[in-house]
């Protein structure tokens, strides 16, 4: 089994699952996962977690986002994006100096309603399938995070953008939500993703490319679990520890520089064992599994020994 992340930048036309379901046929892996979907106009950064990378997905997909968007004033529509039915129209655009100052207002903390064209529940069933059918819905407002918005181009009735913000975000709502500050509507029609937390599109392969390429130059591109989650401070045990570990038991660990609840990686033997939390017990630190990973990954080098050899503990868990 293949484990790792694998970088992909996905053409326009297809769905996340669409790129997805030809990866999983290159590789002949079953096990793919993607961190966060990307509409099918949309292009960009598709990090893809095989095999045993899926269980980190909880810690990459809250990851912050990057992307460039193109906005079109004047017309809103009822997907908020280029594929919907356009409920109004004018030709009456801002002044280009209008647009900056109100893109920059929604950098920051901000409420934001969700789309009914999305894949959000709703009483058991997605948003979209009841606006298909015509049906609407009161949603609540959604803090989000604008880390950075800038304006790039300013064509009227053009408008580029390039976005950092937070999981949860929808591109489409806030081109839509720009038109309204505007007061003259506005839609997204065209949108990359450039970043997925440490990931970047310039690093990504191609599907054309990755089913042209030789198997072994494939699995050259898949990052190995030991460098997915480059912000998770990384701490290595021994043989025995490592067996605890992976029984689910928690083990000592005399670094006093770990903080409580803290989340790091542990590493046995070059791989990737476990996902743990800093906990206090009995006046001791320990590492307690919160994820425990399969042997035998198959990429990356492998590290024999231990730095500080922790003995085992009960969890407590």
């Amino acid at each position: 089994m293949l484990s790792g992340i694998l970088l992909i930048d996905k053409p326009e036309g297809l769905s996340s699952f669409d790129v997805v379901r030809r990866v999983r046929r290159v590789l002949k892996e079953r096990k793919i996962g993607h961190l966060g979907t990307l509409d099918p106009f949309a292009t960009g950064l598709l990090p893809l977690c095989l095999g045993e990378a899926t269980k980190l997905v909880p810690y990459l997909l809250p990851e912050a986002k990057t992307y460039r968007a193109a906005i079109m004033l004047g017309a809103a529509t009822d997907t908020q994006d280029l594929t919907g039915r356009v409920l109004s129209r004018t030709e009456t655009w801002p002044a280009p100096e209008q647009v900056y100052p109100a893109a920059a207002g929604f950098v920051g903390e901000i409420q934001q309603v969700p789309p009914m064209h999305s894949a959000l529940h709703y009483q058991g069933e997605r948003l979209y399938k009841l606006a298909r059918r015509g049906e609407t819905v009161e949603l609540a407002p959604r803090p989000v995070t604008i880390y950075r918005l800038e304006v790039e181009e300013v064509d009227l009735p053009r408008v580029t953008i390039t976005v950092r913000c937070s999981q949860g975000t929808y591109i489409r709502t806030l081109a839509a939500d720009l038109g309204a500050v505007l007061g003259c509507g506005a839609h997204l029609t065209a949108l990359r993703r450039l970043e997925v937390g440490p990931f970047k599109v310039e690093d990504a392969l191609s599907l054309a490319a990755l089913e042209e390429a030789a198997p072994e130059a494939r699995l050259t591109r898949i990052i190995p679990l030991t460098a997915c989650l480059p912000a998770m401070r990384q701490v290595r045990v021994g043989p025995e520890a490592a067996g605890n570990l992976r029984r689910g038991q928690a083990v000592a660990w005399p670094d006093e520089g770990l903080q409580p609840e803290e989340l790091v990686q542990v590493l046995a033997a070059g791989e990737l064992l476990a996902v743990a939390r800093v906990r206090c017990q009995e006046e001791r630190v320990v590492l307690a599994p919160v994820r425990v990973f399969a042997g035998n990954q198959g990429l990356g080098a492998r590290d024999q020994g231990s730095e500080k050899p922790p003995t085992a503990v009960n969890s407590g868990n």
